[in-house]
């Protein structure tokens, strides 16, 4: 009968992919913010309504938008294969893995960031208009500050959203806890490695979304303003 694996070698083990996991999140996080957060501004400042209305420009880049976030992640680790060697020379390990978590998560948060300006109230919006600030001014100065707590709420959920990716990506070679769960876990049938997993994934995903709330609480200037 095959002996258990000592408790210490799975915490060591589950510590590094631990790390590998937090790596990939955070980093496709923050490209995902970067490159999303000015689609979702674009989305806004195109529909009808917004400061620059474009319907035809608003159709397309939401259409494309729309096709990103439909695609199954799975699928997309796949297509972007080539992407990712050329751009890294390897498809293998948690590095690697960042080019389509980001890839993905772009569509995602552009879509986030263009429903969240759109709850900003109009009335607000057309009092800096009348004061002859520039659309770039009223952007940065009116639709973020206003709805900076959902920005920040709707970074948490694309966070842990890239949580649950990032396992996925250990399917295929990414690395992190998502492998550590298949390689270990569920091919070699240790429910040591499994259920640490499970674990450590859940304590992750809570962590997130506990730090998005706090943060978001706090830069709440509404909330600061009834006090």
């Amino acid at each position: 009968m095959r002996s258990a694996t000592p408790w210490s070698t799975v915490f060591d083990e589950v510590l590094l992919a631990t790390g590998e996991t937090l790596y990939m999140v955070g980093v496709s996080t923050l490209i995902a913010v970067l490159l999303g957060t000015p689609v979702g501004i674009w989305l806004q400042l195109t529909a009808p309504g917004g400061l620059k209305p474009r319907p035809l420009a608003h159709k397309v880049l939401g259409f494309v938008v729309d096709l990103g976030r439909s695609m199954p992640f799975l699928v997309l680790l796949v297509v972007l294969t080539s992407l990712t060697r050329l751009l890294l020379s390897t498809t293998i390990g948690p590095t690697a893995a960042i080019v389509p978590l980001a890839v993905g998560a772009i569509p995602f948060v552009g879509r986030l960031v263009q429903n969240v300006l759109s709850e900003v109230h109009v009335s607000v919006v057309e009092a800096a208009v009348t004061t002859g600030s520039s659309t770039t001014r009223i952007v940065r100065s009116v639709l973020l500050r206003e709805s900076l707590p959902a920005l920040v709420n709707a970074i948490g959920v694309t966070a842990i959203a890239l949580l649950g990716y990032s396992a996925m990506a250990g399917v295929v070679g990414g690395g992190g806890l998502g492998d550590l769960a298949v390689r270990e876990g569920y091919q070699r049938f240790n429910d040591r490695y499994l259920w640490s997993t499970v674990a450590v994934l859940a304590v992750v995903a809570t962590a997130i979304q506990f730090t998005s709330n706090r943060v978001a609480r706090a830069v709440d200037r509404r909330r600061h303003a009834s006090v």
